[in-house]
């Protein structure tokens, strides 16, 4: 695990995106491709003691975003990140603590990091899995320009 980069979007987000403090909202892993984040249910629970569905979403959306911007850094761009289109499908309930993991591949990420670098701008499919089974999955679509 890339720990120092973790920490800085760890501390990134924290800042930038203040209801990531109130979900507890924790990257776990951090590697290239791949990461994987993690929150307390207590703070994201619904009246029936499970994931309350806006937690789950917006946890999603965090992770998604998070490793493009990791993606972006490692290639060194600075880029502006958007959620433009975002769906999750729920399975089941999720009755303890709330993991999301994304894994993009090579092509994936040469694409987009290309793109970025040589047009300003780009944009990313990613896939959220949310939860054991997974319980939820999140499909967003990623734009970023260059800042």
């Amino acid at each position: 695990m890339n720990t120092t980069a973790a920490a800085d979007l760890q501390r990134r987000i924290n800042q930038y995106i203040p209801l990531s403090n109130a979900m507890d909202y924790r990257i776990v892993s951090l590697e290239d491709r791949r990461i994987t984040v993690q929150a307390s249910l207590q703070p994201n629970r619904n009246i029936h003691g499970s994931g309350f569905a806006g937690s789950i979403y917006a946890l999603g959306i965090l992770t998604a975003w998070a490793l493009c911007a990791h993606i972006a850094a490692q290639a060194g761009l600075e880029a502006d990140l958007v959620v433009a289109k975002a769906c999750v499908g729920y399975r089941t309930p999720i009755r303890g603590d709330i993991v999301c993991k994304s894994v993009l591949t090579p092509a994936q990420v040469s694409r987009f990091v290309e793109d970025l670098a040589s047009q300003g701008r780009s944009c990313l499919s990613l896939r959220v899995a949310i939860g054991d089974g997974p319980d939820a999955e999140l499909d967003a679509l990623m734009h970023a320009s260059l800042a």
